[in-house]
């Protein structure tokens, strides 16, 4: 567990190491308490894996603006957590692969990964019904895997081969699946882009939600509060999601922000601030949000979800200019998503530790090898630059290149 005082998130000065007293001080009463294995046993553990049993979340889980917060008792069983925690296992070897193939200069250009924050993804994920839809920044690695793309399909992403999930085109930022509309480039201006997936899902009259995420670093952008207005005004099943990792690329949030409590910044829409350092309330907190706007229409709602990278902002960020390496440490130590799990399921007789050796050594040999694959993977051709610009069988006659001689006929 770790609470940040104002000293800690000063950027560019040496700060203490975060203390780890569940008890609030004037700065940490802002933020819900990133403890990522508080939750308790509510009920006996079955003997079947698919049998639901019932665990209580830690009671600072959630913070409401204008919203009661989810109940503390979540329903589980042992198939969903070992489903978690492997989805986490995996997403965390993934990123690392991409963290030492671009080091080895095999990736190139931006890269930004989400080692330490797994259990906003995964959390996401199994909170999701299948027909929800996400969208979110350049952090997006995990969403696409877990949104029906592939570990070989990003990894060849990255690598900009033909295997990749955009067929190498798109690269870090910009991958696709039916579900998920992708990591954006532009900082912010995938949040108005929700707005309008979400104004679909009401137009077709289905009860799905949109997720549409930012950080805290594009928190404060222009377009962001358009869309809640617009949001608002139509009622849209739309959940705007701020992934807080305390730091806007080298900014800490208190530097950049009047009010960091940024789950309350929509004034008339509702908000909820999530533990994001456990994934069971991550969990909790979807579902509910989801229910909240697109079941029961009550329209727009703000999600804070506050959490912690490792790594830098992107591959080309150290990460410790800004913020003290026993900062980190502490974090990983104490807060750590995966171990927090971890010790609950062994706690509470839901697995035996050799199995989650097994899963850890099966998600190490499933990455290894979709990194060999990706490897193996072609360049795309030249001309392929002209392919997915229209929507097959709505392409002009012809198209200009970057020259006036350089011209591609469709017809």
């Amino acid at each position: 567990m770790a609470s940040f005082s104002r000293s800690l998130l000063r950027a560019g000065k040496a700060a203490p190491v975060p203390s780890l007293s569940r008890a609030a001080t004037p700065a940490s009463a802002r933020f819900v308490q990133l403890a990522a294995d508080a939750s308790k046993l509510a009920s006996s553990v079955p003997e079947s894996k698919s049998d639901k049993f019932t665990v209580s979340l830690a009671p600072d889980s959630f913070k409401g603006y204008k919203y009661d917060v989810p109940q503390l008792e979540l329903e589980t069983s042992r198939e969903e957590l070992v489903g978690m925690y492997e989805q986490m296992v995996k997403m965390r070897r993934m990123e690392m692969a991409a963290d030492q193939l671009y080091k080895q200069k095999l990736i190139r250009g931006f890269c930004h990964l989400a080692i330490g924050q797994e259990a906003v993804s995964v959390g996401m994920h199994f909170g999701c019904k299948p027909d929800d839809k996400i969208i979110t920044a350049y952090r997006c690695h995990p969403f696409a895997v877990l949104r029906g793309g592939t570990i070989k399909g990003v990894i060849a992403e990255l690598l900009g081969r033909k295997d990749g999930i955009s067929k190498g085109k798109g690269g870090s930022m910009h991958m696709f699946t039916p579900t998920f509309f992708g990591g954006n480039g532009i900082v912010g201006a995938q949040v108005p882009v929700g707005a309008g997936i979400a104004f679909a899902q009401q137009y077709l009259n289905t009860t799905n939600a949109t997720f549409a995420m930012y950080g805290d670093g594009a928190s404060n952008q222009g377009q962001v509060f358009e869309a809640y207005n617009m949001a608002k005004l139509w009622n849209l099943p739309a959940v705007f999601v701020c992934e807080n990792n305390k730091y806007g690329m080298g900014t800490a949030a208190e530097r950049s922000s009047m009010n960091t409590a940024y789950y309350t910044r929509g004034d008339v829409i509702p908000g909820l601030q999530v533990n994001a350092m456990d994934v069971l309330a991550v969990v909790a907190a979807t579902k509910h949000t989801a229910k909240w706007t697109a079941v029961d229409g009550n329209g727009p709602l703000l999600m804070e979800l506050v959490t912690y990278r490792y790594g830098g902002h992107s591959m080309s960020d150290p990460g410790t200019t800004y913020r003290t390496r026993d900062e980190i440490q502490t974090m990983r130590s104490s807060s750590d998503p995966i171990q927090g799990l971890k010790a609950r399921m062994l706690d509470w007789g839901v697995v035996e530790e050799a199995e989650l050796k097994k899963i850890d050594k099966a998600a190490k040999e499933e990455v290894d090898h979709a990194v060999e694959e990706a490897k193996k993977s072609p360049w795309p051709d030249a001309k392929e630059v002209w392919d997915h610009i229209y929507y097959p069988g709505t392409e002009p006659d012809y198209m200009r290149g970057r020259e006036r001689e350089e011209v591609h006929r469709y017809r």
